[in-house]
């Protein structure tokens, strides 16, 4: 880009000010962030972050309408500034994916600056800012007088616009909540992880059942001697399989029969069961030192201890499988009055409610799939839906680049 090619004003600034600017932003967010005790910027919630944001377009309309032959409004609005202000965005975006986002984490000088804390640190805030600036002119630059060569350029910066002011500013109305639910209890509470407190939600959450389905165990050989585990032929325990044969040096095992789901009759041995009823049992059968040996092994429960096979001072064992997939049968209502709503919570798999949605986040790890707590997180972003229309106009303005170019071509 020229100079002086700043909507026709005679702009002598250009990418080398437009660095220097970004730069001296950026420092001068560093030590504000260092003045500041690295505590950030703080963002308003609703409604006052909508008014400022309205405030804050309204007047980037009003600079691009009535000061658009102004030298500086010029400059501020131009390609030049625009450039470096996205390089200096990804290169503070750098730091928040290298170090570990979190208060308190990583080296001294990291925490003084607020670099693991990047995207709600002062650097960052000012670069935005400035930057939604640039976008903000520009778009109104290209917007009026209208001309449909235009509509491209005019879907995807006001997308991006969107996205990018919208998505910060309503981070501050972000909710973020777990809900502790037990077997055969509802609740209509949850604790904010961030302002840890406990808030009321505006349904009743009941929990009918907890299920998990676990891998199958893996068989492992213990030394109580060494205090470890002894490696086998295929250098890791492996998944129990009936009739598979395995060996640690001249200890070799066979697993004669599994029993996936199995409890004790009242002579002592194991008898299948219900899948949510037993745990799973092995009779393993080997040889080692000359001489044969055999006897069944289990993974226990928390409710009861694992059966062990005593070989030459070690110890076979069945080592838990790990968890598979585990989800939550509940029922949703609305109010106090409201009709209930049956839905089955999974990983990767919510349900949404009177604007929140809710995911099967954890169980107590400590009981496993007997666990009659279920660990459920709700989120409620009220801003998502605009930002996500900023992506769709973003999407358009790139289809309408490749049609462009299509037909040109």
């Amino acid at each position: 880009m020229s100079s002086k090619a700043v909507n026709g004003s005679d702009v002598s600034w250009s990418f080398k000010e437009g660095a220097l600017f970004s730069v001296v932003l950026v420092v001068a967010g560093f030590v504000i962030e260092a003045a500041t005790g690295s505590q950030g910027v703080t963002l308003s919630s609703w409604p006052l972050n909508v008014i400022i944001l309205v405030l804050f377009a309204a007047n980037i309309v009003l600079a691009a309408f009535l000061l658009r032959e102004n030298r500086v409004i010029a400059w501020l609005g131009g390609i030049p500034l625009g450039l470096c202000l996205i390089l200096a965005m990804a290169v503070l975006s750098l730091f928040g994916g290298l170090l570990l986002q979190e208060k308190g984490a990583g080296p001294l000088w990291a925490q003084t600056l607020g670099l693991n804390n990047v995207f709600s640190s002062w650097p960052f805030a000012l670069t935005v800012f400035f930057f939604l600036i640039n976008l903000g002119l520009s778009l109104v630059w290209k917007t009026v007088p209208f001309r449909s060569s235009n509509l491209q350029f005019i879907f995807f910066h006001a997308g991006f616009w969107i996205a990018l002011a919208c998505g910060l500013v309503g981070s501050a109305d972000l909710q973020r909540v777990l809900i502790p639910l037990y077997e055969g209890k509802s609740t209509a509470s949850a604790y904010n992880t961030a302002s840890k407190a406990t808030i009321d939600l505006p349904f009743t959450l009941y929990l009918n059942d907890f299920e998990m389905e676990e891998y199958e165990p893996r068989l492992a050989l213990y030394d109580p001697g060494k205090e470890s585990f002894e490696t086998g032929d295929s250098g890791i325990p492996r998944e129990i399989v009936e009739g598979m044969a395995t060996s640690w040096g001249d200890l070799e095992v066979e697993v004669e029969k599994y029993l996936p789901s199995a409890v004790v009759d009242n002579a002592g041995n194991p008898v299948s069961s219900g899948a949510g009823q037993g745990v799973p049992f092995a009779f393993l059968s080997g040889k080692y030192g000359g001489t044969t040996f055999s006897g069944w092994v289990s993974t226990g429960s928390p409710f009861e201890k694992p059966v062990f096979l005593e070989v030459d001072d070690r110890l076979l064992f069945l080592i838990p499988g790990l968890p598979k997939k585990y989800r939550s049968e509940i029922t949703i209502q609305r109010g106090e009055a409201g009709e209930g709503r049956s839905e089955v919570l999974e990983v990767n798999r919510p349900v949404s409610i009177m604007g929140w949605k809710l995911y099967q986040f954890s169980y107590d790890e400590k009981f496993g799939k007997w666990s009659e707590l279920s660990i459920v997180e709700g989120v409620k972003d009220p801003w998502l839906p605009v930002v996500y229309l900023g992506f769709f106009m973003i999407l358009a303005g790139n289809t309408l680049f490749f049609w462009n170019g299509i037909r040109k071509g």
